[in-house]
């Protein structure tokens, strides 16, 4: 087999992209993407905008689930790799001065208390983190998480996962977990009150499962009923964190400082693979302190020195551009325009989220004669598909960039860099007002979709 090289790569047209990723990547995931033209050959990016190969210009609403907060490719973030690229990336014999300060770093942002930083790839790898850390620090094995929450999809992380779909071909997987409604305060001292818990894990916001918001005053509730009954808060802040709903993390809304947060996304810059763990000094060092167990957790290329010169260049912009007020201010003049098109359009269903972190759910079908026809296939088609079609139709003409939930299909995400502009802003707002008024119904946003699907076969 003759290997390609990266001249050879660039090279590439669709069809041969599609072809090698089928072949060697993933044939389900090509197949699906290409279905709904989605796999389009993007081939530049600055800012929150993209570049096709046709040169068509497009808005990103996706913002890689919240990885791209300063957009993509931000020169600084860049500018701060090269600049130490003579420098040790990965050298295990050495303490590493770029995440030493990237950890000095980011305990002056975070909620009070937390001081100590373990750095690895991403996101499920902080909730490994968390999870192990929050064992072996308190002495207990369970652990509580929410209905419709995701964390990840390695085991750990699966295991704290609400979703059926997702953990139930992989399982046994932990054993030792309580699962419980989000927002509900109730339940959730029934499952710490035991008091065998090593830890609650919440997400701020749910974002995979459909951005909801919960109840006011939540966050702070599980803060007191976690102290209460000796267990540890772990707040997931990877997609909401570093300024996505108006504040450098979500939980300083409530002013709750949790004993473990789990980071990543943004962390990186958008450029470089980067996850990491904050906490206190109490749970470190019951958990790693010392010479004989500091060397209990570790990661290979945890903290190399790119990731984390990508992260201090990070911090350092969302502080002097203060994109968290951005978020807030932007996001606000965002919700009311959804709002508005939710009041004109039947399709819409619901609006929420905060900051720049925001869902559009979408109304079923009421029965009717295609349904009966189809012996509920309508429905069925509907509400796992209705939130991907709408997406379809939004970046094929309108040249926009979204797309659901993976909790919740039925609802897709908006959250774009939070250096987007109110014009683009509107302009999101005009296409989805323009497609609901010629498209009002599901059936006719599925037969504009198939249109799509039965020209990409074509044009194969």
């Amino acid at each position: 087999m003759e290997l390609l090289t990266l001249e050879d790569v660039l090279k590439l047209n669709r069809k041969e992209i599609r072809n090698l990723y089928g072949e060697y990547v993933n044939s389900g995931l090509a197949k699906l993407l290409s279905l709904l033209d989605f796999d389009k050959s993007f081939v530049k990016a600055q800012g929150q905008y993209v570049w096709d190969d046709e040169g068509n210009k497009y808005i990103d609403f996706l913002g890689g689930y919240g990885a791209l907060n300063l957009g993509h490719n931000h020169p600084d973030v860049i500018k701060a790799i090269e600049s130490i690229n003579d420098s040790p990336n990965i050298l295990q014999a050495s303490l590493n001065r770029f995440a030493a300060g990237l950890a000095h770093n980011l305990a002056a942002i975070a909620p009070a208390g937390l001081k100590h930083a373990f750095f690895s790839n991403s996101g499920a790898e902080a909730v490994e983190s968390a999870l192990k850390l929050a064992r072996i620090s308190t002495g207990k094995k369970t652990f509580v998480y929410c209905s419709n929450s995701f964390h990840g999809k390695s085991f750990g992380a699966l295991s704290v996962t609400g979703r059926e779909k997702y953990r139930k071909p992989f399982e046994p997987l932990l054993q030792d977990i309580r699962e419980v409604p989000f927002g509900d305060v109730s339940a959730l001292e029934v499952a710490l009150k035991p008091g065998d818990v090593a830890g609650f894990i919440v997400e701020p916001i749910q974002g995979e499962g459909g951005i909801i918001v919960p109840p006011d005053g939540y966050l702070k509730s599980a803060r007191e009923l976690c102290s209460r009954y000796g267990a540890l808060l772990i707040i997931d802040e990877i997609q909401t964190g570093f300024g996505r709903t108006g504040y450098i993390f979500a939980c300083q809304k409530e002013d709750v400082s949790p004993d473990i947060m789990c980071l990543a996304k943004t962390l990186g810059g958008g450029i470089m693979p980067a996850g990491a763990i904050l906490t206190t000094e109490d749970v470190w060092e019951k958990g790693y302190g010392g010479t004989e167990k500091c060397l209990l957790h570790t990661s290979t290329f945890g903290g190399n020195s790119w990731a984390m010169a990508a992260g201090i260049a990070t911090i350092d912009i969302i502080v002097k551009e203060n994109l968290p007020e951005q978020a807030k201010t932007k996001g606000e003049y965002f919700l009311n325009k959804l709002i508005s098109l939710k009041e004109k359009h039947k399709l819409i269903k619901d609006v929420r989220g905060r900051g720049l972190m925001l869902g559009l759910e979408f109304n079923q079908p009421e029965g009717g004669i295609l349904d009966k026809i189809t012996a509920g296939s309508v429905s069925k088609i509907s509400s796992e598909y209705l939130g991907s079609l709408v997406a379809g139709e939004l970046i094929n003409r309108y040249h926009i960039i979204t797309a659901y939930t993976l909790n919740n299909p039925n609802v897709i995400r908006l959250e774009p860099p939070l250096i987007v502009t109110k014009e683009d802003l509107d302009v999101l707002v005009n296409a989805l007002d323009d497609l609901f008024t010629s498209h009002p119904t599901f059936t006719r946003i599925a037969l504009a979709s198939t249109k799509t699907i039965f020209g990409s076969i074509f044009k194969r």
